[in-house]
């Protein structure tokens, strides 16, 4: 199992995630430039790119169908290229990089009078800042005065920046699901000082399940949806003295706590017994080894994630889009099943983690 899963941390479209990017708005319009956007980011040609966008702009494309329906749709394109095995993780971080620094080119307006002002900062741990961005982008060019705080915002600090800054609503992203526990703190957290949250990216779930079972004041699918619903009006500020537990009430069994305290060790011993049910793990490199420890790694955090919100799809969602990844890769999906296995025995005491990689195992069992 070495097609090196780990590159799920380091850019976007990971086990479809990292853009929940808007769908095109005006296909018609949009979609010429998109294509000539693409040509220049897969070159790697950042002058090509700026002048792709500045000439969009020119023709008549509205700044905000440039921002989501171009150099979103490209975005989006970029993540699917690496899941496919289309392009290294140096091209898409190369790729992502040029779409972050073209949006630069769109036209900075000041905020409209009495508009509001709206932080939106990806939570703990995320380093998906491009979806976050587009939907800072979006409210600006709508009106908003919005401060922008970027990637991986440890709660502690939003929370100073919002005594500081006294936001009309603080928007959240998450991309990937094993950041659920530290979006939850977050969110309990800014409503403990008073202040709504809107969450949004695929760590939510595709229909915001996950934001509304955290606690969130309202969700949105992507940028467009979000300065939507702002614009229609305040968000309700929450009633203080809310518990964690409150959302949560399965988390007193004490199975995540527990869980998630001894990751170290079911990595560590899930390695050491899978090398021996596999012989062939006998020759790996050194770099084989680290890949297949850091893959190992990666299913507990996600087994872990989906205990803390009681959720197979958390689990199943990403063996799946993993299956499909290693078989992209040429390795074969079935790998995962002796991990699913090894850990099954050491979480014997478990009954919600058993339930768990169950589900892996049937949804793995199910795929064409």
């Amino acid at each position: 199992m070495t097609a090196r899963i780990t590159d799920i941390d380091d850019g976007p479209g990971r086990h479809g995630v990292g853009a929940r990017l808007s769908a095109p708005h005006d296909d018609a319009a949009s979609a010429p430039w998109a294509d000539k956007l693409w040509a220049a980011v897969r070159t790697g040609d950042e002058y090509a790119a700026v002048d792709v966008v500045t000439d969009a702009l020119s023709a008549g494309v509205e700044p905000e169908s440039v921002l989501l329906d171009v150099i979103g749709a490209v975005q989006r394109k970029v993540g699917l290229e690496w899941a496919a095995d289309r392009m290294s993780v140096a091209d898409e971080h190369a790729a992502t990089a040029i779409n972050d620094r073209v949006i630069a080119v769109l036209p900075a307006r000041r905020p409209a009078n009495g508009r509001g002002r709206i932080t939106v900062a990806c939570v703990d741990q995320e380093w998906h800042a491009l979806p976050a961005r587009l939907v800072s982008e979006t409210l600006r060019l709508r009106g908003w005065r919005v401060d922008y705080l970027g990637a991986q915002v440890p709660t502690a600090h939003l929370i100073s920046h919002i005594h500081r800054t006294g936001p009309d609503a603080v928007c959240l992203s998450s991309s990937l699901p094993t950041r659920l526990p530290l979006a939850h703190s977050a969110i309990t957290a800014v409503r403990a000082a008073g202040t709504p949250v809107m969450a949004g990216g695929l760590a939510f779930g595709a229909d915001g399940r996950y934001a509304r079972l955290l606690g969130a004041d309202a969700w949105a699918p992507d940028a467009r949806a979000a300065a939507d619903r702002l614009a229609a009006g305040p968000l309700t500020r929450p009633v203080p003295a809310h518990q964690t537990i409150d959302d949560l009430p399965h988390l007193g069994d004490q199975e995540y706590t527990l869980v998630a305290g001894s990751t170290t060790r079911l990595v560590r011993d899930t390695f050491q017994r899978l090398a021996q049910h596999i012989p062939a793990m006998r020759d790996y490199s050194d770099e084989q080894r680290e890949r297949t420890a850091e893959d190992i790694a990666h299913l507990v955090n996600f087994l872990t994630a989906a205990l803390y919100v009681d959720s197979d799809e958390v689990f199943t969602g990403f063996l799946v889009w993993t299956a499909e990844v290693l078989t992209a890769r040429g390795v074969p999906a079935r790998s995962l099943l002796p991990c699913l296995d090894l850990l099954e025995e050491q979480l014997h005491d478990f009954p919600r983690a058993r339930r768990l990689l169950d589900a892996g195992r049937t949804a793995l069992a199910s795929r064409p």
